[in-house]
């Protein structure tokens, strides 16, 4: 079976796992989609959200040639091979969640080469893998990744609720793009969808769960963001509107005030 309905990401999917297998020969477990094609709602616009699994740590051999390699896949004639993000996981980082402050080698979105970051090394990731991964080669996740208890879940979601949220109202410029406008509503109905929910839900389903759970003064914040998702490379280099990023700063202390109030329950 092929991984996405999509033949296009297919081919691009395919290109990428088989140059990272030749690469990384014996350090290669498995790749695995996340995110929203493994969560099963996805759509022409949604990030292609990957992990490889590894042995052992990337060789600085191996990461030269990784970075020659995404460099390539990026200049293939295909909207997706713009759009991967993902990380390589060492198997004993990847199964325990303790370890998650680990800096991984990192793909941004829109990137064509590797940083070390810690964008991936979440507990809610390792769930996903876990519970709803998409193998592209390699074993059943299940044999990579420990049970996450919902507890886990919920402590790491409301922390970040928290901390991401009180980082963006201390330096609201650093923002104010359209992109961000739209990255953040979706990503904090989301969360709070997550936390009450007790498991990870995709921006689709978290917009329209916030849509019709939170106050109806959000409403069309949510709507008007979710229809804004298309050409992000376009709109982060367009300022945000004024008021309604100010509406996106309020709301982002709104779902804060109901992150506290859900775990003081």
């Amino acid at each position: 079976m092929q991984p996405t309905p999509y033949p296009e990401l297919n081919n691009v999917l395919d290109e990428l796992v088989s140059g990272i297998r030749q690469i990384l020969g014996n350090n290669f477990i498995g790749a695995y989609l996340q995110g929203s094609f493994a969560l099963g709602d996805f759509d022409e616009y949604s990030d292609v959200d990957f992990i490889v699994a590894l042995e052992d740590e990337l060789t600085s051999e191996q990461i030269h040639s990784l970075q020659a390699l995404h460099s390539l896949i990026f200049q293939l004639e295909s909207y997706w091979a713009q759009h991967l993000e993902g990380s390589y996981f060492p198997r004993s980082i990847l199964r325990e969640p303790i370890t998650r402050s680990s800096k991984l080698w990192y793909l941004d979105n829109g990137s064509r080469y590797l940083i070390r970051s810690d964008h991936c090394n979440t507990i809610l990731v390792r769930w996903i893998i876990r519970e709803k991964g998409v193998v592209l080669a390699g074993p059943s996740p299940f044999s990579l990744v420990d049970p996450i208890s919902t507890d886990m879940l919920r402590r790491e979601i409301s922390g970040e609720i928290l901390m991401w949220g009180q980082y963006i109202l201390d330096d609201p410029s650093r923002y104010a793009n359209c992109f961000y406008q739209h990255y953040i509503v979706l990503n904090f109905a989301r969360m709070l969808h997550d936390l009450h929910k007790g498991y990870p839900g995709s921006k689709r389903e978290g917009a329209e769960w916030a849509r019709l759970t939170l106050d109806p003064m959000w409403s069309d914040l949510i709507e008007s963001t979710w229809k804004g998702r298309p050409k992000p490379e376009e709109k982060i280099r367009q300022p945000a509107d004024p008021a309604a990023y100010d509406r996106t700063l309020q709301f982002v202390q709104y779902i804060m005030n109901q992150c506290r109030a859900s775990t003081t329950r």
